[in-house]
């Protein structure tokens, strides 16, 4: 055998030894239990003895489908904030889980299934108390008040659902825009009057389901009027007056909101804002009225 082979014959050799060697450390490695492998941080102990009350992750955006008062499905984009509170004993919680429950549940997420989703959360997480926040825009189509031309108006949504010492609580938000006309404006102008948009936020915890367009059409008849994605000539004539007709400071705004929610038997607890985004001003006016029956 020549020099040529002898080295071909030493090279093939060495390769199916680091071949069988490699196969030997992956074999050997695969029965290790995986934390042997892979740390778990979280899991370990903090010595610093300070529970917390909220941690989790922000911001993630999902999509979802919500069903609207015409028994109609919407799909749309959520903004989700979900946490949950940790143990003093727990260096921190499992940070991934949390998108986990997102992807499980897929775009089957609504006021119903909220309570099941914090469940789910809470145990998956080992712990007793969780919050989720859902922000999404809501969209409605509406027709113009006088041509009757249809279009898309957004407001801004949010649900949150919460556990606390095995008592499950529901809040929702709605942010309406609307056109306010300034009172005094017009008992002193000769002609005209300023106005301004504003939004209408009202908060509420409730004690059974409520329609968002339910709490959106409170908001839209407090005010001097409504607003519309879309509008032809006849029908700007008839806001315009409308709005004239139909004055209301800010104050006016939030206390006809609160007169309507004191009424609404499915509804426990509120708080109502306005900010009305001045046109004859570089602020803002604003006015709150709160109201707890729990606590009545």
């Amino acid at each position: 055998m020549g020099p040529e082979s002898l080295n071909l014959s030493r090279k093939n050799y060495l390769s199916n030894l680091h071949t069988l060697s490699s196969h030997f450390l992956l074999k050997k490695s695969l029965n290790k239990p995986i934390k042997s492998i892979i740390a778990d941080v979280q899991e370990m102990p903090d010595t610093r003895n300070i529970a917390l009350d909220r941690v989790g992750i922000k911001a993630i955006r999902h999509p979802i489908k919500i069903t609207d008062k015409n028994n109609s499905v919407q799909h749309t984009i959520a903004v989700f904030n979900m946490y949950v509170s940790l143990s003093h004993h727990l260096k921190g919680t499992h940070m991934s889980r949390f998108v986990e429950i997102l992807n499980e549940h897929k775009r089957d997420i609504s006021v119903e299934s909220f309570e099941n989703i914090l469940q789910i959360m809470l145990k998956k997480l080992n712990t007793d108390s969780g919050r989720v926040e859902m922000m999404f825009p809501y969209f409605i189509n509406k027709s113009a008040p006088i041509s009757g031309v249809k279009s898309l108006l957004d407001y801004d949504v949010t649900f949150i659902g919460e556990i606390k010492n095995n008592h499950y609580e529901f809040f929702m938000k709605v942010v309406v825009p609307v056109t306010s006309l300034c009172p005094c404006s017009k008992k002193i102008s000769d002609y005209g009057a300023h106005n301004q948009r504003s939004h209408v936020s009202i908060s509420v915890r409730t004690n059974s389901p409520i329609w968002i367009e339910d709490m959106i059409r409170i908001a839209e008849d407090a005010a001097s009027c409504e607003l519309y994605g879309l509008l032809k000539r006849p029908d700007e004539k008839y806001v315009t007056e409308k709005a004239y007709d139909t004055p209301k400071f800010v104050e006016d705004l939030v206390r006809d909101v609160a007169e309507k929610l004191d009424r609404d038997v499915r509804i426990d607890s509120y708080i109502v804002e306005s900010e009305n985004f001045e046109s004859i001003h570089n602020h803002s006016a604003y006015a709150l009225v709160e109201k707890n029956r729990l606590k009545n």
